[in-house]
């Protein structure tokens, strides 16, 4: 039985400008879906909005669901990517109020909006939509480990939420920068609302993970460069079966490791220590040559947003030299990041 070989079907439509809702969060990493957005569908969001006790901000101005849809805004996003994916009911009075102003309710959430009786009858009420983004296409195949025609790079991580969304979308816009035929391949909700497609990995049933990458990256030309968005890690007790699934179906001829060096535990499971990256680079080579025999490094990924730009470079020189590889942050850029395409690219 062959891999599937067409590409992904239609393009998600969503009703934009976004008004960003934050819910009540006190912790950056779990406001994800936010300020994956904000940063790299800025020409798409109005503004931010949250509940009592939400002290986390994307920089977007703070608007009410009214002034957002006076200037313009069609829907608020939920941006908040909680552990497990649910609908808190301290978020539905504003949720309802969104809709009362005007604006459909979109949500990456695994908990389907319709599940909370108030949103529905509130659609009812007022015509808006409830749309659900984390919704797998219909048939997706079980893998077949079937070598497909292009390349592939992979982001990876020593954890979840640190970086391995940026650094695909900043790897991809960086080979089309230089030419090369690429495209991004989105796995999770914020992505997929990014890029408008993708395949939302971790609502796919285990035994289709596989396959489902095998759909979502199929055949190409030699030439041509799918970058595939990763999701949670080997390592994470909660997201290593989706990791393994999206790793075993991509069959990446690369993969980059992508790190937070201020994390010491797993995220929301402290009782579990970060692993190494060079554990992970191990680990990574020896699962992923089940359907790539060829994989390799490319290099690492450094998320270091809390240090100041002397203390990152010195950072990333460090690490470098330690493993021998190309290290950089790709939002900081530079030369360090142009070493690192160009490895992947050898």
């Amino acid at each position: 039985m062959n891999a599937p070989t067409g590409r992904l079907g239609g393009e998600l439509t969503l009703p934009y400008p976004y008004l960003l809702f934050l819910g009540g969060t006190t912790e950056a990493s779990y406001a994800k879906t936010a300020f994956g957005l904000a940063d790299w569908a800025s020409d798409r969001c109005t503004g931010e909005w949250g509940i009592e006790g939400c002290s986390v901000s994307t920089g977007l101005p703070r608007l009410s669901p009214a002034e957002a849809r006076a200037a313009g805004a069609r829907a608020m996003v939920i941006g908040v990517a909680n552990q497990g994916g649910v609908i808190d009911q301290a978020w539905i009075p504003a949720l309802v109020e969104a809709m009362d102003a005007g604006l459909d309710i979109v949500s990456g959430l695994h908990a389907k909006l319709t599940s909370a009786p108030a949103l529905v009858e509130a659609a009812r009420r007022t015509g808006q939509r409830l749309i659900d983004i984390r919704t797998p296409p219909p048939a997706i195949p079980t893998g077949t480990g079937r070598k497909r025609t292009g390349q592939r790079v992979l982001t990876v991580g020593t954890d979840c939420a640190l970086g391995k969304k940026y650094t695909a979308l900043a790897l991809h816009r960086a080979l089309v920068a230089r030419g090369v035929d690429a495209d991004f391949r989105a796995t999770g909700q914020t992505g997929i609302m990014i890029a408008g497609g993708g395949m939302p990995m971790d609502a796919v049933i285990s035994d289709f993970e596989a396959g489902a990458a095998e759909m979502l990256s199929p055949d190409a030309a030699q030439d041509h460069w799918d970058v595939i968005e990763g999701q949670g890690s080997i390592f994470n007790p909660a997201y290593a079966p989706v990791s393994l699934g999206l790793l075993h179906g991509s069959q990446p001829d690369v993969f980059v490791v992508c790190h937070d060096p201020t994390r010491t535990a797993i995220l929301g499971m402290e009782n579990f220590m970060l692993p190494s990256v060079e554990e992970v680079i191990d680990l990574t080579i020896r699962l992923g040559r089940l359907t790539n025999p060829a994989i390799r490094c490319g290099g690492v990924s450094l998320n270091t947003f809390a240090f100041a730009p002397e203390k990152a470079e010195e950072l990333m020189a460090f690490e470098r030299e330690r493993l021998r590889l190309p290290v950089a942050d790709p939002v900081r850029g530079g030369a360090a990041f142009d070493a690192l395409v160009e490895n992947i690219l050898a």
